[in-house]
């Protein structure tokens, strides 16, 4: 395994490649024509990171959230998962793009009253009440609730449905047995008066299969945490992306040279972030128990997947609105964000979906020739005083090749190189704690950020457009941290691409939507509570 600053970072170019491709996108909502279909098993984020709760720094956290663009007051049935599916995180930690570790999740639902759910008495029969709660509910205090959720986490060794025969479930060390419970959604403060307290008394140890040591799960309502300007980006981009003036509130985000007319970073800005709630399936993972026999570099992925066959019953019943059949069918993918949204083309979204990370290469033109920078200088190209030329034109881009299907030796490869497109982690890198962490990760300065790994505060979107518009062709401030050496020059050009190859390479690109890792929680399940429903 990869211990230290020394052994992690050995090629300042390989390291600050791999921002190209994994950070010039940003989240996954409602990515594909049909995935629009399947909200339920929509995934939306996915985080990798050593823990940063104190004590846990040993371990790894997963989350896969699912669910988009949750309101907190979209009920009465707010979002439960679909029994249907199996959502699932595949690890690989030998560099073959496969799974060599997978963590699935598969959710059952029912109704109290063995099944018959909370009635009342009403002109003497008994009638079924409409809500998910008769009352107030809190930790150890059920009574009132109608609906309730549970699940299983299964470890699956090697391919995940062959392998399915050997799995074994997780045993739940809190409560006993391989069931582990869900909250229900934050209904409101009439509801669960002190839903966070509530929450966290869902947050389980868990017992892994060849495993040492424990984890902790967690599966419920989370506040999102994708800091973005969501509306302005998909409506040809109307703002101008640059940073403007300061906004004190933000430092991190400060330009040496702001640029007029230049968005100025504001939550005001941000469509998402203090608006929505998703569905969170968070696993923390000894390191030990992940890397196997590789070199300390894991990728990793999380997918869902529905059997191929629905008949829709024409007698619903609560469990059961159709019936289903035959294989699993992947229909949802996520690893790097945002892939899927702005990378790959209209006419091949479903199928990157529904594809394996050892089939990547079939769709190598979206990277080597992307779209977005093209897109970005036709809207403004010559405009808000900017050059007429405003896209990277080293083509074809393979810094993006290489970092999006490969990961670069001595930080993120793994000990065998095989392209696919997955998240990367080199697990000998150490946590940054939460007060520490930068918001633009690695490009930063700060090692322990995105792209290695993900962690909720990393705003991926700036990031992403900076280095899409060709930041790495021009010098960087990381030739101390790469070489680890404190007295080497600290600016340095990584050689992927010359100064003349991105005429706005140096702009501090942004969608003005700001996050400050303080804004989050500390420990895990690491994101927020969800917001209430009521009130709003």
């Amino acid at each position: 395994m990869l211990n230290n600053k020394k052994k992690v970072l050995v090629s300042a170019g390989a390291v600050l490649a791999t921002v190209c491709a994994t950070t010039a996108w940003a989240s996954s909502h409602r990515e594909a024509p049909g995935i629009t279909a399947m909200p339920k098993v929509d995934a939306t984020d996915f985080y990798m990171f050593r823990g940063y709760e104190t004590g846990k720094e040993d371990t790894v956290t997963f989350i896969a959230n699912y669910q988009p663009l949750q309101a907190p007051y979209g009920g009465p049935n707010y979002f439960t998962m679909d029994s249907d599916a199996v959502y699932e995180i595949h690890v690989d930690n030998d560099g073959d793009a496969m799974e060599d570790i997978t963590f699935q999740f598969q959710f059952q639902n029912t109704l109290a009253n063995s099944g018959k759910g909370i009635a009342l008495k009403v002109g003497g029969q008994d009638i079924a009440i409409p809500l998910r709660q008769a009352g107030t509910i809190g930790a150890g205090n059920t009574a009132a609730q109608n609906e309730f959720e549970s699940y299983t986490v299964r470890k699956i060794n090697g391919d995940r449905r062959s392998g399915y025969a050997a799995s074994s479930l997780l045993t739940n060390k809190s409560g006993g047995g391989t069931t582990f419970k869900k909250p229900i959604d934050n209904i409101g403060k009439k509801t669960i008066a002190d839903y966070a307290t509530y929450a966290d008394g869902f947050i389980s140890e868990t017992t892994i299969p060849d495993c040492a040591a424990p984890g902790r799960v967690f599966v419920g309502q989370r506040a999102e945490a994708f800091a973005v300007n969501l509306g302005e980006i998909f409506d040809l981009v109307n703002l101008v992306p640059i940073q403007g003036a300061d906004n004190p509130a933000y430092p991190q985000y400060n330009a040496s040279s702001p640029f007029s007319g230049g968005i100025s970073q504001d939550r005001a800005n941000d469509d998402l972030v203090g608006k929505f709630n998703v569905t969170s399936l968070a696993i923390e993972v000894p390191i030990s128990c992940l890397t196997g026999n590789g070199n300390g570099v894991i990728g990793a992925w999380t997918t869902a997947s529905l059997p191929q066959a629905r008949v829709l019953d024409p007698s619903p019943t609560y469990e059961g609105t159709d019936v289903n059949g035959g294989a699993y069918v992947q229909v949802a993918r996520l690893s790097a964000p945002l892939v899927n949204e702005v990378v790959i083309g209209l006419p091949d979204k479903d199928l990157f979906n529904a594809a394996e990370p050892t089939q990547d290469g079939a769709l190598a033109p979206y990277v080597t020739n992307p779209t977005l920078p093209e897109l970005v200088e036709l809207l403004f190209g010559g405009v808000a005083g900017l050059p007429a030329e405003l896209a990277p034109n080293n083509f074809p881009r393979n810094d993006l090749v290489a970092a999006f299907l490969t990961g670069f030796a001595g930080f993120n490869q793994q000990a065998t190189v095989t392209g696919s497109e997955m998240m990367r982690l080199n697990t000998g890198v150490a946590a940054t704690p939460l007060a520490k962490q930068n918001v633009f990760g690695l490009v930063a300065e700060d090692l322990a950020g995105f792209p290695n790994g993900r962690r909720p505060a990393d705003d991926t979107v700036d990031i992403a457009l900076r280095v899409v518009m060709g930041r790495l062709c021009h010098p960087v401030p990381l030739g101390q941290e790469l070489s680890g050496d404190p007295k080497a020059v600290d600016d340095i050009n990584l050689g992927l691409c010359a100064p003349a190859d991105a005429p706005v390479g140096t702009a501090a690109f942004t969608d003005g939507a700001p996050i400050k890792p303080t804004d989050l929680r500390a420990t895990f399940p690491y994101l927020n509570t969800p917001l209430a429903g009521s009130p709003n």
